[in-house]
């Protein structure tokens, strides 16, 4: 037999699934390593995919996506960020991962480098090593809420670096991007003459600041930006996102849906439709759900003298156990074993993360707060041993 394909072998484990495989055997494991809202997709999201069912719309779509979501999108872009796009520009796919693979695999060929941030969703190393790209990480300013800093870029980038990647509001940090920080990223790149794909998939979920889409201020062509319809409308399982880019670059990136996975489901495109004309009320109840459960995990965590990052985005908040002594990878196992909370080790997000753990805060209040009390007990037992 010939051996598995290298290029395959050489894509490190996802460590999020690796804790979600373990806990998944411990009965009564609360489960904080997943960033999957608690709740179901909305109603009229879900009778407009019955509808579309029973209307027939079962087949394929265009490698792009409906004409009519992607009009919606422009609306909606319109509408939230007073940004003019054309449906041409929109690349529908399954999910925002593959708006980020499909459009990775349009800009770099085997052997150039991609700037990666640290810490970062593992998802970016794992697209570009599977493309035959190289991921360079740079580090993100732990000193200063995990910003971008322009020092570390241009410690990182070489002739053989043809895309940067940037995330805002960001997973596993909750940080996000401030308009100096944008004009930073576009002179950066325009310098070094880079692609940039921006990752704003928790564009809706901000508890301060407000939320600037990169792609807006983009003046030479060289930002894509991906959404995605999971975090803000609860629709994981649905798998719709999509990337907005340069039209040259929308029309590769769609044909390279073909071979992949031809197109998004149809059914889930009418109920992404949905999702954007319909009432924006849940996105706003759940991030003021979310708000009041960060708080409250600040409040237990601060009077535990448990240190965290309290997040400015997204739904998730990074905890410190570098008192333990111990790696990430150790103290999440340990806590799985010991306490039965299941959360996510840093060092699936990088090295600047290696002694934190994530959790997500998408999850039942109950049982997060007892999951919460049970982190800092573990703490607590394991401080100075």
């Amino acid at each position: 037999m010939h051996n598995i394909s290298q290029v395959g072998l050489n894509i490190p484990r996802h460590g999020v699934r690796e804790i979600m495989t373990v806990a998944s055997k411990i009965e009564g494991a609360i489960h904080l390593e997943i960033g999957e809202p608690n709740v179901t997709t909305p109603i009229h999201i879900r009778e407009a995919a019955k509808a579309a069912m029973d209307a027939g719309m079962t087949h394929y779509t265009a490698n792009a996506g409906f004409d009519s979501l992607r009009e919606q999108i422009c609306q909606h872009l319109l509408r939230t960020y007073q940004w003019q796009v054309d449906p041409e520009q929109i690349v529908v796919t399954p999910g925002a991962v593959t708006a980020l693979n499909a459009t990775m695999l349009a800009l770099v060929n085997r052997g150039e480098e991609v700037l990666i941030p640290d810490p970062s969703w593992p998802n970016y190393e794992q697209i570009a090593l599977g493309q035959g790209a190289v991921p360079i990480r740079y580090e993100l300013d732990r000193a200063n809420d995990f910003a971008l800093s322009l020092e570390a870029l241009e410690e990182k980038v070489t002739q053989k670096t043809k895309l940067l990647i940037i995330n805002s509001p960001s997973n596993p940090a909750g940080s996000i991007m401030t308009g100096q920080d944008i004009q930073n990223v576009l002179e950066f790149a325009r310098k070094h003459d880079l692609y940039v794909i921006s990752d704003e998939v928790y564009d809706g979920i901000l508890f301060e600041g407000e939320h600037l889409t990169v792609k807006k201020f983009d003046q030479d062509d060289r930002v894509i930006s991906i959404f995605g319809f999971s975090k803000n409308y609860a629709m994981t399982g649905w798998r719709v996102g999509y990337a907005v880019a340069p039209l040259p670059i929308a029309e590769v990136t769609a044909k390279l849906l073909e071979p992949m996975v031809s197109c998004a489901s149809s059914v889930s495109q009418k109920a992404a439709e949905a999702a954007l004309t319909g009432s924006d009320q849940f996105l706003a109840e759940m991030t003021e759900i979310y708000r009041e459960r960060k708080e409250r995990l600040l409040a237990i965590f601060r009077q535990a003298n448990v240190p965290v990052i309290p997040p400015k985005g997204a739904f998730y908040m990074l905890i410190d156990c570098t008192e333990l002594g111990l790696g990430a990878e150790e103290v999440a196992l340990k806590l799985l074993e010991e306490e039965q909370v299941a959360a996510a080790p840093g060092t699936t997000f990088g090295s600047t993360t290696e002694r934190m753990l994530r959790i997500s805060f998408a999850t039942e209040d109950g049982e997060l707060y007892e999951a919460a009390r049970r982190i800092a007990r573990f703490i607590e037992r394991h401080r100075g041993k």
